[in-house]
C-alpha cells in the first residue's frame, strides 16, 4: 500500500511540474506576442489552452482519488491539499495567457499607441513573479515565497499608473476607447497574473511550513 501511495504521489509531482511548465511556457509567449505584435504567437498560446484544461482535470482527478484511498495525514496531507489550491492557480493564470493573446488579436487590428506605458516592465515583473513561484514550490523554499509575496504591490502599483495614463491619454489622442479599454485588460491580466502567483507561494509555505499567511493572518 504505501509503495503506491509512493508512486502515486511521484505521478502527482511529475503532472505538477508539466502543467507548470506548459503554463510558464504560454505567459512567456502570451507577452512575447503582444509586445511583438506577433498574431501567429497569439494563436498559438490560444491554441494551447486545452492541454492545461486536460491536464488540471487529470491532476484534480488524481488528488482526490490519493485522499479517498490513502487518508494521508502531516506533510503528506498539507502537499496534496497544497496541489489541489496550485493546481486550480495555475489553470487560471493559463486562461490569463489566453486572454492577453486575445486581447493582442484585438491591438494588432490597429496602429500602435504613441504612448510609453510601462505594461513590458510590468509584463517583467509578473513572468518573474510566476517563475519565482513555481522554483520556490520544485525547491521547496518557503524563503523565496515569501520574498515573491513581497513584490505584488510593485505590480498592483504598475497596474495603477498604467490605468491611469490610458485614461488620461484617450482624449488628449482621441484613440478609440475599444483600444483603451484592450490595453487596460491587459494590464489587468498581468495584474491577475502577479495574484495567482502570490496564492501558489503561500500554498508552497502552508506546504513546507505548515503556516497559513492569506489574509494576512499570520499578522
Amino acid at each position: 500500500m504505501e509503495r503506491h501511495f509512493d508512486e502515486a504521489l511521484k505521478n502527482l509531482k511529475e503532472k505538477i511540474l508539466r502543467m507548470s511548465g506548459l503554463v510558464e511556457e504560454s505567459i512567456g509567449s502570451s507577452i512575447k506576442a503582444l509586445l511583438e505584435r506577433n498574431a501567429e504567437l497569439a494563436y498559438k498560446v490560444i491554441k494551447s489552452d486545452d492541454a492545461v484544461n486536460m491536464l488540471e482535470i487529470e491532476i484534480d482527478d488524481l488528488c482526490l482519488k490519493l485522499l479517498a484511498l490513502y487518508q494521508p495525514t502531516a506533510g503528506d496531507l498539507r502537499f496534496i491539499t497544497s496541489m489541489l489550491k496550485i493546481n486550480n492557480d495555475l489553470e487560471r493564470i493559463g486562461d490569463l495567457a489566453v486572454n492577453i493573446g486575445q486581447r493582442t488579436l484585438d491591438l494588432l487590428k490597429v496602429p500602435p499607441l504613441k504612448l510609453r506605458l510601462n505594461i513590458p516592465k510590468m509584463a517583467e515583473a509578473s513572468q518573474k513573479m510566476l517563475k519565482d513561484s513555481l522554483n520556490a514550490f520544485v525547491n521547496k523554499d518557503s524563503k523565496l515565497a515569501y520574498e515573491v509575496c513581497k513584490r505584488d504591490d510593485e505590480v498592483d502599483d504598475l497596474n495603477h499608473e498604467i490605468f491611469m495614463e490610458l485614461l488620461k491619454c484617450a482624449p488628449e489622442e482621441q484613440t478609440p476607447v475599444e483600444r483603451v479599454i484592450d490595453l487596460i485588460l491587459v494590464a489587468k491580466n498581468l495584474e491577475r497574473i502577479a495574484d495567482h502567483s502570490t496564492n501558489i507561494c503561500e500554498d508552497v509555505i502552508y506546504m513546507v511550513d505548515g503556516k497559513v499567511i492569506k489574509h494576512h493572518i499570520t499578522d
